[in-house]
């Protein structure tokens, strides 16, 4: 039986690493990272990761897990998510997944660790089809073998369609269909959650900071970050490490493919993309309670709720200074 936990889930920019902490410094939880980029070493601007002193005010868990030459899955995810909530428990405190990866999420939700693994004929072929014809092309294969995930995923997601087509050529059925038998036969989904969800109803309030964000993130050295990683390891731009929104366009302008300007036009641009595909998974997740980011008492609403399910499923919850 999946443990009692709180989930904060949102687009990214959208303020779910201050409100975690914020959180933890008044009521007994700990924070499990739910971020597929956060896992990664030595990958600290261009994934917004927590810096010293945030993490000394409230430890994260599951981030620095790999080097950044190294794969994760949504499987492996979560099983490191559930032995670490099985810690947090242990010590009389309560998870709370804070994030944006919406898979992972799911993962701990609908059982995806009973998927299919890869099958390298199948996964060759597909690279293959994928250097002759690009990944759009494959994504209009997939489209048409499973519609419902082809319009989740962008043209040129070459990781996911990848999955996805794998699955639909391994099992003969699309993943879609795959996720939602996961989701209606793993007993876990009966185990009440507080699920909130940050979902800005003015686009243009999450736009303006993503824009801002993306161009801190150039001031604070993120091409010079990307260079010393390919100095340090041994990489190239297919690996999920380096397909992460802003590492993917640093690459290209260390390559000399793109400019400044289109750099940071491009970068904020994928990252706007990424969050609509973020409040899309948002928008059909069942069960989480929409709240307004910018609200002028977004804190004081948060607190409340997680209050309230502390005491109804832990006890009353222990005092924390305000």
């Amino acid at each position: 039986m999946l443990l009692s936990a709180i989930s904060l889930m949102g687009p990214t920019a959208s303020g779910k690493t201050d409100l975690a902490v914020w959180l933890c410094e008044r009521f007994p939880l700990e924070i499990v990272s739910v971020d597929s980029a956060l896992v990664y070493r030595d990958m600290n601007i261009g994934t917004a990761k927590p810096d010293a002193a945030t993490l000394a005010r409230a430890p994260h868990h599951l981030i620095d897990l790999l080097e950044p030459t190294e794969a994760y899955s949504a499987g492996r995810f979560k099983r490191d998510a559930l032995a670490v909530m099985q810690e947090i428990r242990a010590r009389g405190h309560v998870p709370l997944l804070a994030g944006g990866t919406m898979l992972y999420f799911r993962a701990l939700r609908g059982g995806l660790d009973d998927l299919p693994a890869a099958d390298p004929a199948i996964r060759a072929d597909l690279e293959a089809q994928a250097t002759a014809l690009g990944w759009p092309a494959l994504h209009a294969q997939l489209a048409r073998l499973d519609p419902e995930t082809a319009a989740r995923l962008q043209p040129n997601d070459a990781q996911r369609i990848q999955r996805a087509l794998e699955l639909c050529l391994t099992t003969g059925g699309p993943m879609s269909a795959l996720l939602v038998a996961g989701r209606q036969t793993d007993a876990e989904a009966d185990n009440p959650w507080l699920e909130l969800a940050l979902f800005p109803q003015d686009r243009a309030w999450l736009h303006r900071r993503i824009n801002l964000r993306f161009a801190q993130m150039l001031e604070q050295g993120l091409v010079e970050e990307l260079r010393g990683l390919r100095a340090r390891y041994r990489l190239d731009a297919g690996m999920p490490s380096m397909r992460c929104v802003g590492y993917r366009q640093a690459w290209q302008f260390l390559d000399g493919e793109i400019d400044a300007t289109t750099l940071h036009d491009q970068g904020a641009a994928a990252s706007r993309q990424l969050a609509k595909r973020q409040l899309t998974w948002l928008r059909g997740w069942s069960g989480a309670t929409r709240l307004e980011p910018a609200a002028p008492a977004i804190r004081d609403e948060i607190a409340r709720q997680t209050e309230a399910y502390l005491a109804a499923n832990n006890g009353k919850p222990t005092e924390f200074p305000a």
